[in-house]
């Protein structure tokens, strides 16, 4: 993995739901913004909050785009291994709902 971090600014998360059974986070991006390399311990579904694009960085080198639309979600299973990069060109954010087992 690259270290590209110390030229962006780190996304906000602001955890609004924590109990036995969900994680709720909203993800704040500034431009460019990144939230890191993370492992994700849940299965877990994202929300965007608006149309965006973000940059995903994954393990072995690989860069992948996804286009995203407000309001659809999408699912993704325990494991995945990625930073996560604001390419929208302004502000993002979206909703992460880790469903814990």
């Amino acid at each position: 993995m690259a270290d590209t971090t110390a030229a962006r600014t780190q996304a906000t998360p602001d955890t609004l739901i924590d109990n036995e059974r969900v994680v709720v986070t909203r993800w704040s991006f500034a431009d460019g913004a990144e939230t890191g390399w993370h492992r994700h311990g849940h299965d877990y579904v994202v929300v965007p909050l608006a149309d965006g694009t973000l940059l995903l960085e994954e393990s072995g080198g690989i860069t992948r785009e996804a286009s995203l639309r407000e309001g659809e979600p999408y699912f993704r299973p325990e494991g995945v291994e990625h930073n996560v990069v604001n390419g929208t060109g302004g502000p993002f954010a979206f909703l992460e709902i880790e469903i814990k087992r």
